[in-house]
């Protein structure tokens, strides 16, 4: 090998070993770059997010008046998805509140039993048991009053009186076994109000701990810049005002439309006076349970009457309405981005309809 060539090869062995240097190099800065912005947006955004929302975790909401138990929660998801639950045998719970697309059914509002659709949104059922109150308007206290009124609704499941769904549900041998099974020692297990504690006591199991309760327990990396971003637009928009909280939302009442009239800017075809239809009471009109911002990039579409399908143009309504705000297209982009770290799941299994159903 001549002298050249030998000159040549060293050249090219410490050009290549000095872009690896580079290379390397330029990989630390990037990290270190990446780790600074982090520490900075946890700086701005970390202990304000921890005051304002509280983490969940999957453990069952507990319900010391209706104990949670396996056979109960058995019980519970076998009626859930039980279609015998409706007077004709059409829709079950699971039909509007489908647990294989979030707890929804991704319709305005939904069809009942009789083909009928009732004026309201069917929100969906995961978390609902985090709830202060249950529906739009806060009639029920818990999702064990909850569970019970669909069933006779006449929009709904039009089941005409709980003795008529009694005595269906006693003329099946396997639901005698699982509600003595679920509620033992009584003499006559199956009830009306054992059928609204074990479907309550197996919603208490579909919670949905997402990235951001990570991120509040102290998981820095949990959330990328881009989310962390969106969560400080989030609280600085003023969004925190109602959706705060475990549930960013879903723990007060807030009037729809505070500065402008909601249906103006929601194409909605009725005006829905929310709150006011159960208590008369002139200071409730429209005013509606604010809703639970978790799994919301997956339950669309929005608002108490399912009016808008696109969540950016939700966000964009809400800050016109409630907040007196406009919002740039790159906020609401943030926003949205935040948004979807607030999307957890239920096991693959509490999707799926017992099997034992297909025998009855």
């Amino acid at each position: 090998m001549n002298t050249s060539t030998k000159l040549t090869i060293l050249a090219s062995v410490v050009f290549l070993a000095s872009c690896g240097d580079h290379t390397e190099t330029h990989e630390q800065n990037h990290d270190a770059t990446q780790f600074a912005e982090h520490m900075r947006l946890d700086g701005l955004v970390a202990q304000k997010a921890k005051k304002i929302f509280q983490p969940i975790s999957s453990a069952p909401v507990q319900n010391p008046e209706n104990p949670i138990t396996e056979e109960k929660v058995k019980l519970g998801k076998m009626l859930y998805f039980d279609k015998r639950l409706s007077k004709e045998g059409n829709i079950s719970c699971n039909s509007c509140h489908n647990l294989a697309t979030a707890g929804v059914d991704n319709l305005p509002t939904s069809p009942g039993d009789d083909g009928g659709f009732g004026d309201r949104n069917s929100p969906t059922v995961l978390n609902a048991a985090h709830h202060f109150l249950q529906f739009w308007d806060g009639r029920n206290k818990d999702v064990e009053e909850q569970a019970g009124g669909p069933i006779l609704n006449p929009v709904e499941m039009a089941i005409p009186d709980k003795d008529f769904l009694v005595e269906r549900l006693k003329g099946i041998d396997m639901y005698k076994d699982m509600f003595a099974a679920a509620y033992p020692g009584s003499g006559s297990p199956i009830t009306y109000l054992n059928v609204q504690k074990a479907i309550a006591a197996f919603e208490r199991t579909l919670v949905t701990p997402s990235r951001f309760d990570e991120y509040l327990a102290g998981e820095s990396h949990a959330l990328t810049l881009e989310e962390k971003e969106g969560l400080k637009t989030f609280m600085d928009a003023g969004c925190i005002t109602c959706h705060n909280g475990p549930m960013l939302g879903a723990n007060s009442f807030q009037k729809f439309g505070q500065f402008k009239e909601y249906w103006h800017y929601t194409g909605s075809d009725k005006v829905d006076y929310g709150r006011f239809a159960v208590t008369n009471n002139e200071a409730d009109k429209f005013m509606f349970k604010v809703p639970s911002l978790r799994n919301i990039h997956q339950t669309a579409p929005y608002f108490h009457d399912g009016s808008v399908a696109d969540l950016a143009e939700a966000v964009n309504i809400m800050a016109e309405i409630n907040l007196r705000k406009r919002l740039s297209d790159e906020e609401v982009e943030s926003i949205l981005t935040f948004l979807g770290s607030l999307s957890g799941d239920i096991p693959e299994d509490a999707k799926q309809a017992p099997k034992e159903l297909a025998s009855l």
